[in-house]
């Protein structure tokens, strides 16, 4: 089920944003009087299509959904006659041709921006980013953070969730600079404290790099307490029962649950000796955790449940973050401008080898994302929507000449030069994009792989 979900939820966010980008070039194109041969969705053999307009445009939907296209009427073949040439895309003037070219990409940035606006407005939940204690000799540690210390901006940029504090971070960390934090103490205090991230390596950024910072959120304490045993569990075997709890693990003791579950998660088919108070007694009990695999990750699991969460405690650690519709409107357009630099400068990062090669993402990786965010909600599907729309329009925008950075580049040559490139360099440049755009897409695909193979 969760394949399933996952590939219905990128068919529909693939379905949406290219036909969006495909729309921005079909709209910028009528606007300027190309005539369109074809506007499809994907690629390869045609799944359905019909003819609609003046000029019988052929709107189609084909088999292979990862892009789309707009055929205009060109002159260099044979889709337009004689006497539709003042049709052609090549006759028209080249600042029109270059407005249908960046029209696809600017589509997309507007998508993203009135996604964002929405979310804006309708709010958006998030983990206040309170700071759990620090391991000792952590980054987080060396600083001077807290518990409870309540993360206000990262290097003067404002933080209210813990999505918005990691996104900070990873910029600063992707290229190890010592990031200033404004945060509210525990006592009300607002101090500044310089976390270095000379520590994160390239791997670490594919991975939890803030644990690796000591940064964590900060989680209510559960006491190890018993909830509930499920039938036939290890946790039965052991003679445990609701309402005990665990004060010590291996000779260890402990005042969390998560303590024990961590011990357990690491111990599949170990046994573990376990301290247990249960009806004004203290007894030892002995429980092998069984080996279960979910998600592609092997643990170990004993069959307790934990008890609830305060619901005080809870509310204390979630916001919504709301904004008024024409506070909204800089915002979004901010959001869009910020995704997009942090998206260029990550690229710009994998170039100069600064980055891992291994944080580039293929369709199955944005796959499970979407089946992922779908299964969280409709609005955190929206918010990878409004983020992949922002990639699409980044990634299209790349000097690549098969994309329409590409294409924009050749007509910049052509102001430059004062007449178009030749037949020959473009072709040249087509194989050459094409080559590179195979080779980023065979890299990607084969990151994709390794993640769903190593878990």
């Amino acid at each position: 089920m969760d394949v399933l979900n996952s590939i219905l939820a990128f068919l529909v966010a693939i379905g949406i944003l290219v036909t969006i980008h495909e729309l921005g070039h079909y709209a910028a194109a009528r606007l300027c009087g190309v005539k369109i041969i074809r506007f499809s969705i994907g690629f390869g053999p045609t799944i359905w299509m019909r003819k609609f307009g003046a000029s019988q445009t052929e709107w189609t939907v084909a088999a292979l959904p990862l892009g789309g296209f707009v055929k205009m009427a060109d002159t260099r073949d044979d889709s337009v006659n004689e006497l539709d040439r003042h049709l052609a895309f090549n006759n028209k003037p080249i600042w029109q041709r270059m407005f249908i070219i960046i029209a696809g990409p600017l589509a997309n940035f507007i998508l993203a921006a009135a996604l964002y606006w929405f979310i804006f407005v309708v709010g958006s939940p998030g983990a206040v980013p309170f700071v759990a204690s620090p391991p000792a000799g952590s980054p987080a540690a060396s600083a001077g953070f807290k518990t409870l210390d309540k993360v206000l901006s990262v290097d003067g940029a404002p933080a209210k969730t813990w999505g918005e504090v990691r996104l900070l971070l990873l910029e600063r960390a992707s290229v190890r600079a010592v990031a200033t934090v404004e945060v509210e103490t525990a006592s009300g205090e607002i101090v500044r404290r310089q976390l270095a991230t000379a520590n994160i390596e390239k791997a670490d950024l594919d991975q939890d790099f803030a644990a690796k910072l000591g940064i964590e959120a900060y989680q209510p304490p559960i006491p190890p307490i018993v909830e509930s045993v499920t039938k036939g569990g290890a946790a039965e075997a052991a003679g445990l029962k609701p309402g005990d709890r665990i004060i010590a693990v291996e000779g260890k003791p402990i005042s969390d649950f998560r303590q024990l579950l961590t011990i357990v998660s690491a111990n599949a088919g170990k046994p573990i000796g376990l301290v247990v108070q249960a009806r004004g007694e203290t007894f030892d009990a002995t429980v092998t955790p069984a080996l279960v695999t979910e998600g592609g990750r092997s643990f170990g699991r004993i069959g307790v449940t934990r008890p609830p969460i305060d619901s005080t405690s809870s509310a204390m650690l979630v916001t919504v973050v709301r904004y008024g519709a024409i506070e909204s409107i800089p915002k979004s357009i901010a959001k869009v401008w910020e995704m997009s630099a942090f998206s260029l400068k990550m690229l710009g990062r994998m170039v100069t080898g600064d980055v891992s090669w291994k944080n580039l993402s293929g369709p199955i990786t944005i796959a499970d994302y979407a089946g992922q965010s779908a299964k969280l909600g409709w609005l955190p599907f929206v918010s990878f929507l409004a983020l992949v729309s922002v990639s699409i329009g980044v990634l299209n925008l790349l000097p690549i000449p098969v994309l329409d950075g590409g294409q924009l580049l050749y007509h910049i040559a052509e102001l430059i030069k004062g007449s178009p490139l030749s037949d020959q360099a473009m072709e040249i440049g087509q194989r050459v994009g094409f080559a590179l755009l195979i080779g980023l897409s065979a890299f990607a695909f084969y990151n994709d792989v390794y993640r769903l193979v190593s878990g």
